[in-house]
C-alpha cells in the first residue's frame, strides 16, 4: 500500500509541476522577476548560461530539500515529492532546453505531431520579446490548438 501511495504522490507532484511551470512563467518570470527571464527571450550575451537558469536552480533546491526532509527529518512524502519535481525538471529540460532551444544539439530531426505542436506553441510565446503579451502555458501540455495538422 505504501508503494502505491508513493507512486500516487509522485504522479500528482509531476502533474502539479505543469501548473507550477505555467504559474511561475506567467506571474513570476513575466512578472516581478522579468530581469532574470528576459535574456531567455532576447539573448544579450554569448554564454550558454542564462540568468533564466536561476529558476532551474530554485526548483532543484526545492527537490533537494524534499530529499533531505525524507532522509534526515522523517518527512516520508519527501522522496516521492522530490522525485516528482526532479522528474518534471528533467523532462522540462529535455523538451524545452534541448529539443526546442537546441542548447545541446539533440533531437533535431523529431517531426511527429507532438514535436510540431510543442515547437509551434513555443514559437507563439517567443514572438513577443517583451515582458507583456507573451502567451504563457505549461511546457508539456500546451493548448490543443497548437497540435493542428
Amino acid at each position: 500500500m505504501t508503494t502505491l501511495l508513493w507512486i500516487g504522490i509522485f504522479v500528482a507532484t509531476f502533474c502539479n509541476m505543469e501548473f507550477m511551470a505555467w504559474f511561475t512563467h506567467k506571474y513570476v518570470m513575466h512578472g516581478f522577476l522579468w530581469s532574470l527571464h528576459k535574456d531567455h527571450h532576447k539573448k544579450d550575451h554569448g554564454s550558454w548560461w542564462e540568468r533564466n537558469d536561476f529558476f532551474f536552480i530554485f526548483y532543484a533546491a526545492v527537490s533537494i530539500g524534499c530529499f533531505i526532509g525524507w532522509q534526515y527529518y522523517g518527512f516520508w512524502a519527501g522522496l516521492p515529492i522530490g522525485l516528482g519535481i526532479f522528474s518534471y525538471g528533467l523532462t522540462y529540460f529535455m523538451v524545452h532546453d534541448i529539443f526546442i532551444h537546441q542548447r545541446f544539439k539533440l533531437f533535431r530531426n523529431a517531426n511527429n505531431w507532438y514535436a510540431r505542436g510543442i515547437r509551434r506553441a513555443h514559437k507563439i510565446h517567443h514572438k513577443h520579446l517583451g515582458k507583456d503579451k507573451g502567451e504563457c502555458f505549461g511546457m508539456l501540455f500546451p493548448p490543443l490548438k497548437y497540435f493542428k495538422k
